[in-house]
């Protein structure tokens, strides 16, 4: 049996069991809160609690909604790609409106997605790249000038945040004539204030005071994007121009399209600057990886980011530093009942008004049966012998298809992964070729991360990284 509190009614239904074949039910012990609040303090801990305790599939109670969470990578795809019983865009919209306070009726995300692709892939991508590339460089002479002779210090997390998100907003919303450098200060400063707050929007958990910051950061950006101002000159971006365009056609009013590009500033600048925090960390901290890096970058003949240009090497340890800080969910409502064929041969059923959540953060990222000791950064760990890609990983015996999934899958998986990818080795590549750069303290280790923030794309530390730079002195 289930226990549904409906707290707008204020009384309890009893709900029997349709089937014994559904996933075990751990309710916790609070009436209607469930576990939400375990949850919530830190997921990865209590997911894997409960994976302990009952398996690769499992339901759970949190705040009145039961989560059936899927770990077995093998049976990921049953989910991924059932677009007929289980929806990703419902749960999304609960988030839009939670977050950015943001509603949009007539939205139709495949025509989103659509804009998107056009934009983010193919030869629109050279042309983002080429874009983001001069902005990198002007961000960082601006931020690091040539001449500075003295190591100057910073927060690794900090550097890297701030000056990613500068070139991502140069690069995606502000065009050539919104370069103002106070003004992207202040429209950092705001946004910083309102990704802090992020993960309490999300849950509806923010304290009384935290409602007033978190609104006056999301008003305040409101009005740096509001459209009027960003349409200012001739330089918005074609991609902004192509989004503003699918919202109007689609009856959203001046206001909501702020909103919505708020939305757009986050989902595009939510996760690079912190990954490339990760990437760079995991390389100073591990001498070794920091080598190997800069040896494969400094004999580059051309940019690294022309398509002829190979880096296995680069690419093996970003994809070992997503694996280790990659930790979204993976969500879905279920529209109507849906019997769930686990790879292993068993069958659960999935409840019309529940949810689904896959976590590949436990498995396979940190899967011990997967990645030999998980916790341990190992640059080369999807290398072969030989300096190829290794692709073959196993669990149970069999290949799998999912060793990691920093980007998501299926129709639903990052469209923007190839330009995020080459920022960050655009950034990488600068700081590595241009700087001299080292931590403060030689022995200092990584910090650790903030857990509040798993499920919600890339961590982010719990502290950050002293370093020091000065710009390479030219022979």
């Amino acid at each position: 049996k289930r226990n549904l509190f409906e707290s707008s009614k204020a009384f309890i239904i009893t709900r029997v069991s349709l089937s014994r074949n559904e996933p075990p039910l751990d309710k916790g012990l609070i009436p209607w809160l469930g576990h939400a609040l375990e949850f919530g303090k830190d997921a990865s801990k209590f997911l894997e609690r409960m994976k302990r305790k009952h398996g690769d599939i499992f339901t759970v109670r949190a705040a009145g909604r039961y989560v059936t969470v899927l770990l077995d990578p093998h049976s990921y795809d049953q989910v991924i790609h059932d677009q007929d019983c289980l929806d990703f865009h419902s749960y999304a919209k609960v988030l839009m409106e939670r977050i950015f306070q943001l509603r949009l009726p007539n939205h139709e995300p495949a025509k989103e997605k659509a804009v998107m692709t056009q934009h983010f892939l193919g030869m629109n991508l050279c042309g983002l790249n080429s874009s983001m590339s001069r902005h990198m460089l002007e961000v960082a002479k601006a931020e690091m000038p040539q001449n500075q002779k003295d190591w100057k210090e910073d927060g690794l997390f900090n550097l890297s945040y701030s000056l990613l998100f500068k070139v991502g907003y140069l690069t995606l919303f502000g065009g050539e004539q919104n370069n103002n450098c106070s003004d992207l200060a202040s429209i950092y400063e705001e946004y910083k204030k309102f990704d802090g707050l992020l993960t309490k929007m999300a849950r509806g958990t923010l304290k009384s005071y935290e409602k007033k910051t978190a609104q006056s950061a999301r008003q305040r950006l409101w009005e740096l994007l509001a459209p009027a101002r960003l349409a200012k000159g001739s330089g918005s971006t074609p991609w902004l121009h192509a989004y503003r365009r699918l919202l109007r056609e689609e009856g959203v009013d001046n206001e909501m399209q702020t909103r919505a590009l708020l939305l757009q500033l986050w989902a595009t600048q939510g996760n690079v600057g912190p990954a490339a925090f990760w990437m760079l960390g995991y390389l100073l901290t591990h001498p070794e990886a920091l080598t190997a890096v800069k040896t494969e970058m400094e004999a580059l003949q051309l940019s690294p980011l022309d398509s002829s240009v190979v880096t296995p090497v680069f690419d093996s340890a970003l994809d070992e530093a997503l694996r280790l800080t990659a930790a979204p969910f993976i969500t879905r409502e279920v529209l109507q009942d849906k019997v769930l064929h686990m790879a292993d041969g068993q069958q659960y059923l999935l409840r019309k008004g529940d949810r689904v959540c896959l976590f590949p953060f436990i498995s396979p990222q940190m899967d011990p049966e997967i990645h030999q000791e998980p916790q341990k950064y190992m640059f080369n760990r999807f290398l072969n012998e030989d300096g190829s890609v290794k692709k073959d990983f196993y669990k149970g015996g069999r290949r799998l298809k999912y060793y990691s999934m920093p980007w998501g899958a299926g129709a639903n998986g990052c469209v923007g992964k190839q330009f995020a990818i080459s920022t960050m080795k655009q950034y990488i590549y600068v700081l590595l070729t241009n700087y001299d750069l080292e931590l403060c303290d030689p022995c200092a280790l990584m910090p650790g991360v903030n857990a509040s923030r798993y499920g919600f794309g890339m961590l982010q530390p719990e502290g950050d990284l002293l370093v020091r730079y000065r710009p390479r002195q030219k022979l």
